[in-house]
């Protein structure tokens, strides 16, 4: 060896320098492998990057998909300006595509604004299925108050302005006598044009025509809340509502928005809803999946302004008790075959439609498996095969990826589309939040009603806690488990579940322990929305092995040489 360390090629090459290269070439080919198939995938294949806009309610799950087909080199941009904004973004031929939870009007909106596509060529996909949450925040004693039971008919006078208070009888009798303090009620709405609103206010004008329409001056749903006097606070998309009522000023507010939003601040309270049965619910996966097998989709009239389309009337009655009555879908608007011909001017290209024909594949088949965790319920076959069909007709789509045999859902029984196996193994609500029973006990719950105990029976772990937990591989998590405001484990007998997860009482979380105990991966290390996602993935499995093997090495190189 050379005085500057250097070694000389003339010399012969030790067996520990052959060995550690040797092994060093394996770890770049795993480094290569750990940092998925993207890595190839990138340089192979360049996709052209494409836009859209819209929905908030569906932001949170079409941002994590985002993140996930990034390092394959699909590149997605997506704008959550609300769904109103977003169908006029595609019709202005600013976007590839658009997300909406309702479809165009195909004439003037409630505002007297022209709301169709322009002449331009578009089809409905539905995208996501998910609840219409109702976010809180009362304190007593300073601690937030958890457990909250609402009917339809309660959640219609509060956000009509019927309902004022907390201590109202109403709220009281739903919670089975048990009573909240004296505390002004604050209505969050959105200030924009919204697919959540258009969705609830479609809700309160099927099922309570009497309180809303009054309200509202006339028949029908509107995408801007109406806010008279400004005697509620508006908020200008869903993560703006779901900030304040979770502020530390937000005591006493109420606002609407998808199940995701609170699932994100820490799994904050939303209220349990009545249905048709007679049963307070939350609406996790289990749940929304249950009452969306009463949704009615167009499929007889292909016409694209009305082709797959929801019709929500038995969603919104349905009687099992599981159900979650205000539950959805959410819609991409796509492209059609013929877009590019309208007006070559459009941001449409078949390269573009490559991409978005990639993007579309994966949200259809492997993104749905992480809707349940990110606070929405997976499509089933039917809907997935239906979103394929739309697909094809984007120019530029790879039929290659269309095949729903390869998708990796959990509602799916391949051998009978009509089935819903997520809905079949949604477990039984507890026999507390029956109305005319309970409130469930529960730690940081409504305290129950002067004489009366608390009812058992309730659900399995809470999510009150907060805690650290690892995520798979090298990401970091955010756990949540028993703890202040959290749900004991019910005394109760079987059929018990936990109200947060939809999970049947004390199930096992798949760490030997039973609970509701969970870590969430938010980044994995060195990732980042860039083309240099898969080379600093695998650089970090690099770093980590070489800093758990390289010191072997040396340690048994310099023994030998104490040796020799």
């Amino acid at each position: 060896m050379s005085a500057v360390g250097k070694w000389d090629s003339a010399m012969p090459v030790p067996k520990w320098r052959t060995r550690l290269g040797a092994t060093l070439s394996v770890l770049v080919l795993t480094a290569a492998t750990a940092a998925g198939p993207g890595a190839g995938a990138a340089a192979a294949q360049a996709y052209e990057p494409i836009n859209g806009s819209g929905s908030t309610w569906s932001a949170n799950a079409i941002g994590t998909w985002i993140g996930d087909v990034a390092a394959n080199g699909i590149r997605v941009n997506y704008e959550s300006v609300g769904s109103t904004r977003g169908r006029t973004m595609y019709a202005q031929r600013q976007t590839v595509f658009g997300v909406s939870e309702i479809p165009y009007q195909q004439g003037a909106d409630d505002r007297g604004v022209i709301d169709d596509s322009a002449g331009r060529a578009f089809g409905y996909m539905p995208i996501v299925a998910g609840g219409t949450a109702f976010m809180y925040q009362v304190k007593v004693g300073g601690q937030p108050v958890r457990g909250l039971r609402l009917s339809g008919e309660t959640v219609a006078k509060i956000f009509t302005g019927q309902i004022t208070n907390w201590n109202d009888a109403a709220i009281t009798a739903d919670n089975n006598g048990s009573a909240l303090p004296s505390k002004k009620i604050i209505p969050v709405v959105r200030s924009d044009g919204s697919g959540t609103t258009a969705q609830f206010t479609t809700y309160l004008d099927k099922r309570y025509p009497g309180i809303w329409r009054p309200f509202f001056g006339r028949t029908g749903f509107t995408s801007y809340f109406p806010n008279p006097g400004n005697k509620f606070v508006a908020q200008n998309g869903s993560d703006a509502v779901a900030g304040y009522v979770s502020a530390n000023y937000g005591d006493g507010a109420i606002g609407y928005v998808e199940y995701s939003y609170a699932k994100n601040k820490r799994d904050w309270p939303v209220a349990k809803i009545l249905n048709d049965a007679g049963v307070y619910t939350l609406p996790t996966e289990y749940n929304v999946a249950v009452a969306l097998t009463k949704a009615r989709i167009e499929t007889a009239n292909r016409d694209p302004k009305v082709y797959l389309t929801q019709i929500l009337d038995g969603v919104y009655g349905n009687a099992d008790a599981r159900t979650y009555p205000l539950s959805s879908y959410s819609y991409m608007i796509v492209p059609a075959t013929d877009d590019q011909n309208a007006n070559p001017e459009l941001p449409m290209t078949k390269a573009r439609g490559r991409t978005l024909s990639a993007f579309a594949f994966y949200f259809l088949c492997e993104g749905q498996q992480k809707a349940g965790a990110l606070g929405y319920s997976p499509l089933p076959l039917n809907l997935v095969q239906a979103g394929f069909d739309q697909v094809k007709r984007i120019p530029g789509h790879e039929d290659k990826l269309l095949d729903a045999s390869k998708c990796n859902n959990p509602t799916f029984d391949a051998a009978n589309p009509a089935r819903n196996l997520l809905a079949e193994k949604a477990p039984q609500p507890p026999d507390c939040d029956r109305k005319g029973k309970g409130p469930c006990t529960e730690a940081g719950g409504i305290p129950p009603a002067a004489g009366r105990g608390p009812t058992p029976g309730g659900a399995g772990a809470g999510n009150g806690g907060t805690g650290t937990g690892t995520g798979t591989g090298t990401g970091t998590g955010t756990g949540t488990g028993a703890g202040t405001g959290g749900v004991p484990v019910a005394a109760g007998g079987p059929g018990a579940v936990d109200p947060e997860t939809g999970l049947p009482a004390g199930t096992d979380n798949g760490t030997g322990t039973t609970g509701a105990a969970y870590g969430t991966a938010t980044e994995l290390a060195a990732y980042r929305d860039d083309s240099t996602t898969s080379l600093f993935g695998g650089l970090a499995v690099v770093e980590l092995l070489l800093v758990l093997i390289l010191p072997a090495f040396v340690a048994r190189r310099l023994a030998r040489r104490r040796q020799a």
